[in-house]
């Protein structure tokens, strides 16, 4: 027998041992009368040891096999690598091994923060793209615009590097220093370096503004910073908008995919009575089944509020979304959203990665399970676009030769309401097809190099269904 598939066996034989070893440690005080059964529990035990030597035997073949007679030389790291992970993914989309690189950037991703320049990219003919860059980054103050084409970093050309690769080379300590090449206005433009200092970087997760006497906050990701910019949105829309003027929330949890657990419940919280269950998780053990409540108490104070949640909403949105619906504290608008009603857990191995093991289902505060099934909206609105119909000047009673005058109004308030209406009727020149979202930013933006916002035809609906509420609520109280 090889030495490696000798050593292989002994430590996976070992293995076996230590896996039965609670058992077979275990001293019996049983009486002669009982020993029948105590024999037959022993007897199981040693039978499924033998089982599972059998199989770890088996996998032993199979490694040198394939580590001996692959068409191309494999490393032992790399088959063992895909072999846990082939275990653990095989358990359900959501369970599986990360080695050591992928580790850490899943920690980058939950940290929300990281050395780097701080530009969105993608890949285009080979090139890296420029999405856009984040406001207040080094890439920004550099002057980097959206569609400039990198294609060298520190003089290597980025066609040698796959889009992850270049990614990890512009990211870096803060404070280090690093040149890329840049081609403005296609691949046929001017090329010119430009020269920056890589900084700490931290990921947007909420992005707020205001649509009139609404605050929109949209949340792309549950990351460590998420509460904490939730929490400046909420003050910057109070400041902005007035906290008597605003009226209500639109919280837009559209293909936000999830992320931790902590700021599911801390964001499901800031619109929760403070010790309300945010959800409750569910696993194996019993023991080890929890229940979270909110903290704080609603920093929103009941005004009306809308979530927008698509097929894209799914994990921690799905948390969220559940427990503001399952209270009653907000209308779901949107379509039906993902259905990942499972908790992973990051569980770090010595030296080798991390596992993502599925360890519980989550339920919503009435204990609804949506794993599989999705959070349906309160309110079905598919996205859509919205197009103006022409229609001929109609005729009213004023303009009826000799009608009777309002008695209700003064002299000319009339002809004053008129001129009012004609000069808010938008001129040819103005008017705007997607012009359906009054709320929409200034579109106005050439400068900053930005397109025209698309018309969003479900945030409309979500903003006319909050003043509608409002209005309710006002005309209520009279």
């Amino acid at each position: 027998m090889p030495r490696f598939k000798f050593r292989l066996l002994y430590v996976l034989f070992i293995v076996a041992l230590l896996a039965t070893a609670p058992i077979w440690g275990k001293t019996s005080s049983s009486s002669a009368k009982d020993q029948p059964s105590s024999d037959s529990a022993t007897a199981a035990s040693d039978s499924d040891s033998s089982d599972t030597f059998k199989e770890l035997t088996l996998f032993s073949d199979v490694l040198e096999r394939t580590r001996a007679d692959y068409v191309d030389p494999v490393t032992d790291d790399k088959l063992i690598e895909a072999a846990i992970n082939g275990m653990l993914s095989s358990l359900d989309p959501h369970s599986g091994y990360l080695n050591k690189k992928n580790f850490q950037e899943m920690q980058t991703q939950t940290k929300g923060e990281f050395g780097g320049l701080g530009i969105e990219v993608t890949m285009e003919g080979g090139l890296v793209k420029v999405v856009s860059p984040i406001d207040g980054t080094p890439a920004a103050n550099a002057g980097i615009q959206p569609n400039d084409l990198i294609t060298h970093i520190d003089n290597k050309p980025v066609t040698e590097l796959t889009l992850s690769e270049a990614v990890d080379r512009m990211r870096g300590p803060p404070g280090t220093k690093i040149t890329l090449t840049i081609r403005r206005g296609g691949i046929n433009g001017q090329p010119f370096d430009v020269s920056l200092t890589r900084a700490v970087i931290r990921i947007q997760s909420v992005r707020w503004e205001p649509k009139k006497d609404v605050a929109y906050i949209r949340i792309t990701t549950f990351n460590e910073q998420t509460q904490i910019g939730l929490d400046k949105a909420m003050e910057e829309a109070d400041k902005q908008i007035g906290a008597d003027k605003l009226v209500g929330y639109v919280l837009d949890l559209r293909n936000n995919p999830g992320g931790l657990l902590e700021q599911a419940i801390s964001v499901a919280g800031t619109f929760l009575e403070a010790g309300k269950e945010v959800v409750s998780t569910r696993g194996r053990h019993k023991e080890e089944d929890q229940s979270f409540p909110a903290k704080g108490g609603d920093r929103a104070h009941g005004k009306p509020m809308v979530v927008l949640i698509n097929g894209g909403s799914a994990s921690a949105s799905e948390i969220v979304a559940g427990a503001l619906q399952d209270y009653h504290r907000a209308i779901l608008l949107g379509t039906k959203s993902f259905g990942k009603g499972s908790v992973q857990t990051i569980i770090p191995i010595d030296n080798a990665g991390a596992m993502r093991l599925t360890t519980a289902r989550y339920y919503t505060p009435s204990g609804r399970s949506i794993q599989a099934l999705g959070i349906e909206p309160d309110i079905a609105v598919q996205p859509a676009k919205l197009e103006e119909v022409a229609q001929s000047q109609s005729i009213h009673e004023a303009d009826l030769r000799g009608a009777l005058q309002n008695d209700t109004i003064k002299a000319g308030e009339a002809k004053d309401k008129d001129k009012d209406k004609a000069k808010a009727k938008p001129s040819a020149e103005d008017e705007d097809m997607d012009s359906g979202n009054v709320d929409d930013a200034d579109k106005s933006n050439d400068k900053s190099g930005k397109k025209d916002q698309p018309f969003d035809y479900q945030l409309a609906r979500a903003i006319d269904l909050i003043h509608g509420v409002h209005l309710f609520e006002v005309k209520a109280t009279h």
